[in-house]
């Protein structure tokens, strides 16, 4: 535990909530949901994740002040509701997933950087982008083993500088927004050649296709709760959740639909990453794709600065509760998670050099940390309706009612199963296979603190058996489709 010179405030919680979301991929926007969706799509499909993760945001928030207890957050929400197992898979599927993550940061930064090196970083992941995101990866690995506190205070920095072209990109792009052309082709069902723009589907499909995106850049939602075992005051945890949750939403809005006055659906589908330069630069000129080049790069680094100490902190609580193997549980002298920070790093090493073989690494990293994360929202969301329909579980002095507490938990639970359905299964087979894999993680732990009883419960043999087998099928999956899913 943290002394209380080493925890985190408000100001603090909020910035990592806000990098936590705020990476390189919210630079990339404008392209991203206009690739398969028209604009009145595109605002359906935001209203649908606003209302959707305003529930889990507000789950994380309740579950604050309801298990103040809970201080290490999704892990700690799985195992209190349901189980060691349950908890033990929440805490790897989100370990792995923002290891992942990162790698998405990764394969987006050497991609910037060919803006200013042109043919040097081809894609973000030709050889030069792994040289260079290995490097990356090592010396933020350096940076928080010195420790979590000044690894915050730096982000803090890092949050501010790239807020600051998001918000200058945004008046500009007001600026010139045009009412009557924003609403040329707004439902995606025209062909207009000079605009580039063509079919795309019913609705229900054109919004379906932009939910990964948007469930993308909300990732990090609850990154004031996976550490508020270092904040100084618990309610802080929540207030934070929801100050990171509004100001985002906002944004994403902001950025999908603004570039929709002046560019069509048709040219911002085509737009290189990241596409707000692109569209900057059309606007204003060179400079414009100089500034959220030069946004992006500073948006990638501390956000994977966040996703660091977000993806040590977790397998290391996780082993304080003896559900990952002792060794995870070490700290050094700087209070920092070593061995969990060193096994992170390098796992995402070893990914840096599997998106080598990758033609579309970008979209492959989105979509796996997408699934991935997935079955962590349904599991706090669940945890939520389950407390506060057992009426001796739920606290009575908070400021949510039980009954509030009740439809938040519920209905954010429907939202995480829409996203499934979203998501595909091919996605989440895949998301089978990574879970399946640390079922021997699980049993090491249990050996290790509880030698004398079952790794599992009768329960959670036959959840082992039916993900094993799950897992089976999606490496089948991934063998006779790698090349597809590699791009």
């Amino acid at each position: 535990m943290a002394d209380d010179s080493k925890k985190l405030g408000l100001v603090a919680l909020t910035a990592v909530v806000i990098s936590a979301m705020i990476g390189g991929g919210v630079f990339n926007l404008p392209q991203n949901m206009a690739q398969s969706a028209g604009a009145g799509a595109i605002i359906i499909a935001w209203v649908i994740t606003g209302l959707g993760m305003w529930f889990v945001a507000n789950t994380f928030r309740i579950l604050a002040e309801a298990r103040p207890d809970a201080t290490t957050g999704i892990y700690a929400y799985g195992e209190l509701g349901f189980g060691n197992f349950t908890g033990f898979l929440m805490a790897w599927g989100y370990w792995i997933c923002n290891c992942f993550a990162n790698i998405g940061y990764a394969v987006l930064l050497m991609d910037s950087l060919d803006y200013f090196f042109p043919g040097y970083f081809t894609g973000g992941n030709n050889f030069n982008s792994v040289i260079g995101g290995s490097l990356v990866i090592w010396i933020i690995y350096f940076i928080v083993l010195a420790g979590v506190k000044g690894a915050t205070s730096l982000n803090t920095i890092g949050t501010i500088g790239k807020l600051v072209p998001i918000v200058l990109f945004l008046l500009i792009t007001a600026f010139v927004f045009k009412v009557g052309f924003f609403f040329t082709n707004f439902w995606g069902t025209e062909t207009i050649t000079y605009l580039a723009d063509k079919p795309l589907g019913s609705l229900l499909s054109q919004v379906k296709s932009t939910m990964l995106v948007t469930l993308w850049v909300f990732i990090g939602i609850e990154g004031a709760v996976v550490i508020s075992d270092r904040a100084k005051d618990q309610a802080e945890v929540g207030k934070a959740t929801l100050l990171g949750f509004l100001g985002c939403l906002i944004l994403y809005t902001l950025l999908s639909l603004l570039p929709l006055g002046h560019f069509s659906q048709g040219e911002l589908s085509t737009m290189a990453a990241p596409s707000t330069a692109a569209v900057l630069g059309g606007i204003v000129g060179q400079w414009g794709d100089w500034l959220m080049n030069i946004g992006v790069m500073i948006a990638i680094l501390s956000s994977w600065l966040v996703w660091t100490i977000m993806l040590a902190e977790l397998p290391f609580a996780a082993a304080k509760g003896k559900t990952f193997p002792k060794a995870f549980a070490k700290v050094n002298k700087n209070d920092s998670p070593s061995f969990s920070l060193l096994i992170s790093s390098i796992i995402m090493q070893i990914t840096m050099i599997v998106v080598y073989f990758s033609n579309n690494a970008w979209n492959l990293m989105l979509s796996i940390t997408g699934v991935m994360v997935l079955p962590c929202y349904i599991v706090c969301t669940a945890y939520l309706w389950k407390i506060a329909a057992k009426n001796d579980n739920y606290p009575t002095n908070i400021f949510a009612s039980r009954k509030n507490a009740e439809i938040t938990g519920l209905l954010g639970t429907i939202y995480g199963l829409w996203l499934v359905y979203a998501a595909g299964l091919n996605y989440m087979l895949l998301a089978a296979v990574i879970y399946a894999i640390g079922i021997p993680f699980f049993m090491r732990a249990r050996k290790e603190f509880d030698p004398t009883n079952p790794e599992f419960n009768k329960e959670e043999k036959v959840f082992s058996i039916v993900l094993f087998i799950l897992g089976i099928l999606g490496l089948i999956y991934l063998i006779m489709n790698y090349k597809a899913l590699l791009g």
